[in-house]
């Protein structure tokens, strides 16, 4: 027998929940065209400045980086991925820009992996600006700068015009120092977020190779800031969606987003491994699952699986959302969430609207 709240079909922190009507986050009220947190923290630096920076990071070694915001961490990525380098670069990140990558599904497993593969070593800055501190201004008191032992680049300039200044010689080994010695008085940081191989992993080994496959095709697909907690489609509804084109159990989809490892883990064990790490807690999958029924894009079928409750299996029954490739799934959700419901709760359909395929007339 599974204890209490182990997320088994017969706990009533599973299935039992779902008929809840407490609201929780991914409410469909929301509105639809909200961009994602790290959306907005890119948008703060505009294409050409991002590129820029990749550039001039490419192929250095020993890279200390100083001040640096949500918004600028993809084009660090990129940049890292451009560099042989044995050495992890050093990176001190404005405070609330390392917790918000456990919100952000494809940015935040990008950087996990980067930090399980020994290339970042992250840190927050302490004392470095407020509320704003993901993303803000550069200025005298936070300044944004990337150091190596032969160069020093540095971020001038206001919003709209931001550029990158360099200097190589001269004053440059102060500079460096400099850098590393505010590096070395931050915070290490911690990215509440799986790596991006050990959550595929876990996929295939907690749910199929089939729909770690398509996780993987999305991951791979989406910008960094496609998708994140807020707006009608999340990135919880878009995962549960995923496990609805394989027919998988519910149960099993909430633990794998909870961080449950292979055979005879659970989602809720108290002795959870202290390097498991969740894209989120499995409970918050309710309200998304809902979601998705009431737009007639998937079903919640209840499964009887001996003693007990029964479990729920997902299952997609809308032919877009089936025929889409892994690449077209969030755009394809997006289309339907974007129809009015009636007063009612269902989907609005125009004149020429037909009814949901029935799940018999599925092929396969």
């Amino acid at each position: 027998m599974a204890p209490p709240g182990s997320g088994d079909g017969d706990a009533p922190t599973d299935e039992s929940s779902v008929d809840s009507d407490v609201p929780a986050d991914g409410d469909a009220d929301a509105p639809a065209d909200e961009p994602s947190e790290v959306a907005a923290a890119v948008d703060e630096y505009d294409g050409e400045f991002a590129a820029a920076l990749e550039s001039a990071l490419a192929g250095r070694s020993g890279v200390v980086a100083v001040g640096v915001p949500l918004g600028l961490l993809p084009p660090l990525l990129a940049a890292r991925r451009r560099t042989e380098d044995p050495a992890p670069w050093r990176i001190a990140c404005r405070p609330g820009a390392v917790d918000a990558l456990g919100r952000a599904v494809v940015l935040g497993t990008a950087v996990a992996e980067a930090v399980a593969a020994g290339e970042f070593e992250l840190r927050t800055l302490v004392g470095n600006g407020g509320q704003d501190g993901a993303t803000g201004t550069e200025t005298a008191a936070r300044p944004l700068a990337f150091a190596t032992p032969d160069r020093v680049d540095a971020v001038a300039g206001p919003r709209p015009d931001r550029t990158l200044v360099s200097e190589s010689g001269g004053d440059i080994a102060a500079a460096h120092e400099a850098a590393t010695a505010r590096f070395e008085a931050a915070t290490p940081a911690t990215v509440e977020m799986p790596p991006r191989t050990r959550l595929l992993d876990a996929a295939r080994e907690t749910l199929d190779d089939r729909f770690a496959d398509d996780v993987a095709a999305v991951l791979d697909a989406l910008d960094h800031g496609a998708v994140g907690r807020t707006g009608t489609v999340t990135d919880r509804t878009l995962l549960v969606a995923l496990a609805a084109r394989h027919d998988h159990l519910f149960r099993d989809l909430r633990r794998w987003v909870d961080g449950a490892g292979g055979a005879g883990e659970d989602a809720n064990d108290a002795g959870r491994g202290a390097d498991r790490v969740a894209v989120t807690p499995g409970q918050e999958l309710t309200a998304d699952r809902r979601a998705l029924v009431d737009r007639e894009l998937i079903e919640s079928i209840r499964v009887p699986m001996g003693p007990g409750r029964p479990r729920i299996r997902l299952r997609a029954v809308d032919e877009a959302l089936l025929r889409a490739e892994p690449s077209e799934v969030l755009s394809a959700l997006r289309g339907r969430f974007a129809l009015p419901l009636d007063e009612d709760g269902t989907l609005r359909r125009g004149p020429g609207g037909g009814g949901r395929r029935p799940v018999w007339d599925r092929e396969g």
